[in-house]
C-alpha cells in the first residue's frame, strides 16, 4: 500500500492495557522519503515525538517517546501496519513495546482523521 503520511492526523482508536495512547490522543505524521517522524499528545500523553522509516508496502517501523502526566518519561518501540477499513478510512494497526517501566508489550490501532476535527488543545501540533 503505497501512503504518503506527510501531513496525516491520526487519533487512538483502541490500545491494549498498559498502553497510555487513548482516544484522545492525536499524532501528527510527516515523512521525506522513507523517513517518518512526527508529535503526540492527549489524554495521558502531555507531549511525545516519533522517529522512524516507511517500508515500500506503507508498513512503519518507529521509536516513540513522551512525558505522561504522572511526569514520567516513558520510551518504546513501534511497528505499524496500515489497513483501510470498510469506509476507506485508513487505520494504523500498531505492536508495541515500551523500553521503560515494566518492558510490557502490547496491540494499539490509531485512525486517521482531517485536521478539521482538531480542537484547541490540539493546535499545537498542527
Amino acid at each position: 500500500m503505497n501512503i504518503d503520511y506527510d501531513g496525516k492526523f491520526f487519533r487512538g482508536r483502541s490500545n491494549s492495557p498498559g498502553g497510555e495512547v487513548g482516544s484522545t490522543t492525536v499524532f501528527q505524521y510527516h515523512q521525506t522519503g522513507n523517513r517518518l517522524w512526527g508529535s503526540y499528545a492527549g489524554g495521558e500523553v502531555v507531549e511525545g515525538h516519533l522517529l522512524g522509516t516507511v517500508a515500500d508496502d506503507g508498513s512503519l517501523e518507529f521509536c516513540y517517546h513522551h512525558l505522561n502526566e504522572a511526569g514520567r518519561v516513558m520510551a518504546g518501540r513501534c511497528n505499524s501496519t496500515p489497513a483501510r477499513v470498510a469506509d476507506g478510512q485508513l487505520v494504523l494497526q500498531e505492536n508495541w513495546q515500551w523500553f521503560t517501566g515494566d518492558a510490557s508489550a502490547g496491540y494499539s490501532e490509531v485512525e486517521e482523521i482531517d485536521a478539521t476535527e482538531l480542537n484547541e488543545e490540539f493546535n499545537g501540533l498542527t
